[in-house]
């Protein structure tokens, strides 16, 4: 039986760890997994190809972390992320949401689906974009849980790296990046069936944007440990119904 998890967000949930600097990949004798194509193969880097330049994932070692947990199961990832893009792309009828549930229903037909792993928020940083984060974050979810027919599903997401503080290009970046830690905090511990894995102390690459690969490996097991909370909560349920209705014009 496979476990499978969607991967969204923007570059630190795709992965920019330098593979030069990371041990080798652990399948954990074949047990974590990858979809591609539909198919689901032996986990590879980069876990999730958006761009040239993707690399270490945090879903290696969270894949890892709970193969280990979970005996007799193996672990696969959906990979979804998108570098450089902001929560308003993710937005439903958008393309990269169209894309991620497309992936997910294909998945579940031979998975079964336990949760979403979310990092994204520092291409919101810019403007007042982090004022709607928050409330365009529970609509990207509630209609994500929607369409899926999991209510209850887990989320996991992951706080901004403080290197973010010390980002000389964009000095907007170094300034809210800490508004968006908060209400990533806030909706870990607030929104239904949500976690919070912090990012604290952990370094980047030297473009001080992106987490390194001992970074993601240590981000990863903290994502699992968010996540060991919800083990058992996400059987499939119709009885609690998540609003919908809204659209997209709500968040403008």
């Amino acid at each position: 039986m496979i476990h499978s998890f969607l991967l969204i967000g923007q570059s630190n949930a795709a992965g920019r760890g330098f593979l030069s600097e990371a041990e080798p990949l652990d399948t954990c004798g074949g047990k974590l997994k990858v979809f591609r194509n539909g198919l689901w193969v032996n986990m590879f880097r980069p876990v999730n190809p958006d761009r040239h330049t993707s690399g270490v994932c945090f879903a290696e070692s969270f894949a890892k972390e709970y193969v280990l947990a979970h005996p007799g199961i193996q672990v696969g990832i959906i990979p979804c992320a998108d570098g450089g893009t902001q929560i308003s792309q993710w937005l439903p009828r958008e393309i990269l949401f169209d894309n991620a549930l497309h992936c997910a229903k294909l998945a579940m037909r031979t998975s079964v689906l336990k949760g979403i792993l979310w990092h994204q928020g520092e291409n919101d940083c810019f403007g007042e974009n982090y004022t709607l984060y928050a409330k365009r974050f529970r609509f990207v979810m509630n209609e994500l849980r929607g369409e899926l027919g999991f209510p209850d599903l887990p989320i996991v997401i992951g706080g901004l790296g403080d290197f973010l503080g010390k980002f000389e290009k964009y000095p907007e970046v170094a300034q809210n990046y800490v508004k968006i830690n908060r209400i990533l905090q806030e909706l870990g511990a607030e929104y239904p069936n949500c976690a919070f894995a912090s990012a604290e102390g952990l370094e980047s690459n030297s473009d001080r944007l992106h987490f390194n690969a001992d970074a993601l490996k240590e981000l990863g097991i903290r994502y699992y440990r968010a996540y060991e909370k919800f083990d058992g909560v996400n059987e499939r349920s119709k009885a609690s119904c998540v609003n919908t209705e809204r659209t997209a014009m709500e968040l403008l």
